[in-house]
């Protein structure tokens, strides 16, 4: 009878033990931000197709001002060329005031967005961080160039597409400003591609 109760013990030991290590190996990765944001829109807006696609548009804008922020800051202190730590300067305070009037125009809309760097910007963020000296600053103008382009093309999606009046009227008043930085970028790109 020992020897019965005994086995049964190391029994319900053992798969204490599994269950156990089977709930630490199945512990949830932390959800991507915009990915959050997205479904939160998305249940509060189910029904109403046109508020969870103007909630589409600023939850990107919202994505682009974090990695921007956070890239600008990398750039001040990683970047070798004087004119890549103004650049970067430049992006984090113009970013900041744009995701402040952002985070301020989709409370008024009950949109949900980020607040923290996305997966995508996180990777996007590493890759640069890896670099280092000239390579640095090159990889930095190239990713401007290119982000800024992305940015300003689906800021005009929205300009044309949103069909909330407030939203339209916010992206059509970003274009302009994303586009400085842009030819900003591209002149520090080809500068630096003289080096």
């Amino acid at each position: 009878m020992k020897k019965l109760l005994l086995a049964g013990k190391v029994i319900l030991s053992a798969g204490l033990i599994i269950i156990f290590l089977n709930s630490c190996k199945n512990e949830t990765k932390q959800e991507d931000p915009k990915e959050v944001a997205e479904d939160a829109n998305e249940a509060k807006f189910d029904t109403i197709d046109s508020k969870e696609d103007d909630s589409e548009y600023l939850v990107d804008q919202a994505e682009i001002n974090l990695a921007e922020i956070q890239i600008g800051k990398l750039a001040q202190t990683k970047g070798t060329n004087t004119e890549v730590k103004n650049f970067g300067k430049m992006l984090v305070d113009e970013h900041t005031k744009a995701a402040s009037e952002l985070s301020a125009l989709a409370k008024t809309k009950n949109f949900s967005l980020p607040t923290s760097l996305t997966e995508e910007g996180q990777e996007e963020y590493n890759k640069l961080n890896e670099k280092s000296g000239v390579d640095f600053d090159k990889k930095f103008a190239d990713m401007m160039v290119d982000g800024h382009e992305k940015a300003i093309d689906k800021l005009k999606k929205a300009a044309e597409n949103a069909k909330d009046q407030d939203v339209k009227l916010w992206a059509s008043n970003n274009i302009a400003g994303l586009t400085a930085h842009l030819e900003h970028a591209k002149l520090l790109k080809e500068n630096l591609d003289k080096k």
